[in-house]
């Protein structure tokens, strides 16, 4: 056989360092491919129906959900009514009614045989054992005592009818929302409950006093020895049943107005807030467009 010369022997060398070389270069971009291609075709982009090409459901942007179209909320004129002024309002127009109505059962009660002769419920001569002078002499006394109640009777038909009149007017008057009534009108309110609720104190003692004066004179002390003679023990001197349910329907009352003036203190001042917040709110929103166009500048 014949042999190689020794001449192309570092040749050979230089070529086999050569494919050693181009070898290892191979190896590493079979790597770099086959992480790339791990890298690409990833468990979530296999199990994936999408195209490569479109983004992932991930990476979308996020759905616009479209939400039901707002409606304003508009109070009714019953629900502003009843709030808690207006509650007030209402119950201090009910007391001041059944102070009306104490007041005329009270003074018709006490007015005796008198009343019931001139009211046509029963004849006297038949219902009561009274005869002769002794008759004569309690239509004199009744008559005499009911014009001195009679006082007490027309000045507190006027007073708890304008005080009833007047409450029911403003609780009328608030079926608008506080921010939307005019600001006299809250006040007024204010002042009427506040001066209703010192005037109804006020009113109470001077109707018992003048009840106990009327009741201290000799008038009412004849007309009760005349009727406990005969039997009729249940008309006395004493504050009756009645009276007692005028003061306590009364003392009601003020304290009705006493908790309006509260709530109604209460309203003027959260009305004065939100003025407030909504000026500073206008004033913020005027002054920023200002702002953006110095800033442009």
């Amino acid at each position: 056989m014949s042999h190689q010369p020794r001449s192309n022997r570092p040749n050979r060398d230089r070529n086999g360092d050569r494919d050693r070389n181009r070898d290892r270069n191979g190896d590493r971009d079979r790597d770099r491919n086959g992480d790339y291609r791990h890298h690409r075709d990833s468990p979530d982009d296999r199990a994936s129906s999408r195209p490569p090409y479109l983004p992932r459901e991930e990476d979308a942007p996020p759905k616009r959900v479209r939400e039901p179209p707002r409606v304003e909320r508009h109070d009714s004129k019953c629900t502003n009514i009843c709030s808690r002024r207006g509650i007030v309002l209402i119950c201090s127009v009910l007391t001041n009614a059944l102070v009306l109505i104490c007041v005329i059962a009270a003074h018709m009660v006490s007015s005796g045989m008198s009343s019931a002769t001139a009211m046509g419920g029963f004849n006297i001569n038949s219902n009561f054992n009274l005869q002769g002078t002794e008759l004569q002499e309690v239509r004199r006394l009744d008559m005499e005592y009911s014009q001195m109640r009679a006082p007490g009777l027309y000045g507190g038909i006027p007073f708890c009818l304008a005080f009833g009149v007047v409450s029911l007017l403003f609780a009328v008057a608030g079926s608008k929302p506080p921010h939307l009534m005019s600001r006299q009108l809250l006040v007024g309110a204010l002042v009427f409950q506040a001066v209703g609720a010192v005037v109804y104190v006020v009113a109470v003692g001077l109707y018992l006093h003048f009840i106990i004066g009327v009741n201290s004179t000799d008038v009412c002390q004849q007309r009760e020895r005349l009727y406990a003679r005969n039997g009729y023990t249940w008309m006395s001197c004493d504050v009756s049943g009645g009276d007692a349910a005028v003061a306590l329907f009364g003392l009601i009352t003020a304290i009705l107005y006493t908790v309006g003036t509260v709530l109604t203190v209460q309203t003027v001042r959260g009305v004065r807030r939100y003025l407030q917040e909504r000026k500073r709110r206008e004033a913020d929103r005027a002054r920023g467009p200002l702002r953006a166009d110095t800033t442009s500048v």
